[in-house]
């Protein structure tokens, strides 16, 4: 038995206290921002065991739909620091070493029998599993495919065991599956898929390849989108400039591995150093010196400060709208369908990037989101009222927290309501008109054409 905590309810309806929830982090937080304890939430490495808020409604409500939106596990860099030795990963999967998965073994044995797959186009080309024993550029890891072995098997004790979401003779029509182009999403989507589906069978497995990281589809022609993204990158660059620590540490680092320090500060050495960070492998020497702990500390505090002044100057908050209005859209219009009953699609996965993940948090207003760590998810729930079976419900949860109440649309509603999530015609509202209200327009076609106020 699941029992929610609820605050007693006053006469008039209204709740004395709010009942956000939040979600005890299992490490210590500190109380100031502290780059090294954020880097260590970012690796998310596979230790501890994760409680999660998924799957929690009143006895009388029915899970009805979910949606899951993720980010791909941890991967090899993507830039490398010039003149310093690659980081030495081993990118081939070895159940026997850590971190590992009680699944791992049978996964790979299963992911070289997967000829049966429906695959779109490019994805059919691309490998089911990392197989390196130096990891290629941008490659799945083995942390990374363990996290989500890890988040497949703990949606399916909540979904599958709990609420019987999917049957065991499930069939295709009841998925929805997408992937970028990339093998380290499409690698991430069957490593969760592997755990959670009752039966793991490749002929009913379908992957849809998305060609655009923020899955705008059709809809992708947008100038006002690509302002404000060059506005945000303005305001990027500006504060990088203002940093004088950021500023030596980047130069004394150029001098370290004997380059110039524009020629440093391209090659994105944060991505570089996160990798030996999260791999606990020593950062690179020369012959002239080592990067040490205090050149990371530096570039990662500034990142934390560029997110946190994100929030404030609102123009990625303008970028993020337009760039998700596509995804949001599609994901309400099938929540819309299914609530009717014309649609069987009871399971959606997207497989995607960080810079998928981070406007629609930013987009739907959730703002004390953290950015996107390896294998992030998010999920929209959408439950059906057993008392009154036309009314319909989303929760919103991001890691297992739930943030229904967070998101823009919603943050009134809880005051007035005793039930713990958020009527759908609200979020319905929301991608449909109100999105547009800030840009003095009422489509998308207009506000990609019109300056915000």
């Amino acid at each position: 038995v699941h029992l929610i905590p609820v605050n007693p309810v006053r006469e008039d309806g209204l709740n004395p206290k709010s009942r956000k929830r939040i979600m005890p982090d299992l490490l210590t937080e500190p109380p100031a921002i502290d780059p090294v304890y954020e880097a260590h939430v970012y690796c998310n490495i596979p230790t501890i065991a994760e409680r999660s808020m998924e799957g929690h409604a009143p006895h009388y409500f029915k899970l009805v739909s979910v949606q899951v939106l993720i980010r791909h596990g941890d991967r090899y860099p993507l830039y490398a620091i010039p003149k310093t030795k690659r980081p030495d990963i081993d990118c081939m999967l070895v159940p026997s070493r850590k971190p590992s998965h009680p699944q791992l073994e049978a996964f790979i044995k299963h992911m070289s029998k997967g000829s049966a797959a429906q695959m779109d186009g490019s994805l059919s080309s691309l490998p089911r599993y990392p197989s390196h024993s130096l990891c290629e550029m941008g490659e799945l890891t083995q942390t990374g495919v363990v996290q989500h072995l890890r988040n497949g098997q703990l949606l399916r004790e909540i979904y599958i065991n709990k609420h019987k979401l999917l049957p065991s003779d499930w069939t295709a029509k009841q998925l929805y599956l997408e992937t970028t182009g990339k093998s380290r999403t499409l690698q991430s989507a069957l490593a969760l898929l592997y755990t959670f589906l009752p039966d793991f069978d490749w002929k009913k497995i379908n992957m849809r390849h998305q060609w655009s990281t923020i899955f705008c589809s059709g809809s992708c022609d947008c100038p006002m989108r690509n302002h404000y993204l060059e506005e945000e990158q303005r305001r990027q660059y500006s504060l990088r400039v203002k940093n004088n620590d950021l500023e030596k540490i980047y130069v004394d680092m150029a001098k370290i591995v004997g380059i110039p320090t524009r020629q440093l500060r391209a090659s994105n050495p944060i991505d570089s150093l996160l990798c030996y960070f999260c791999h606990n492998v020593t950062f690179p020497c020369t012959k002239t010196g080592c990067i040490g702990m205090e050149h990371f500390k530096v570039i990662k505090r500034h990142q934390l400060e560029d997110e946190r002044e994100r929030q404030e100057k609102k123009l990625y908050f303008l970028y993020a709208l337009l760039a998700t209005h596509p995804f949001l859209n599609q994901t309400v219009n099938r929540l819309q369908r299914i609530a009717e009953g014309k649609e069987e699609e009871v399971f959606v996965l997207y497989s995607a990037h960080d810079v998928t993940l981070s406007p629609v948090l930013s987009a739907l207003g959730i703002t004390e989101a953290r950015f996107p760590r390896f294998a992030a998810r998010l999920v929209f729930e959408l439950w059906q009222d057993g008392k009154r079976p036309k009314e319909h419900f989303i929760r919103i949860l991001y890691n297992g927290a739930d943030v229904t109440f967070q998101t823009s649309f919603c943050k009134d509603h809880y005051k007035r309501s005793n039930k713990p999530m958020c009527p759908l015609e609200k979020f319905v509202n929301f991608v449909k008109r109100d999105m547009f209200l800030i840009f003095n327009s009422t489509s998308y076609y207009d506000a990609c054409r019109r300056r915000a106020l």
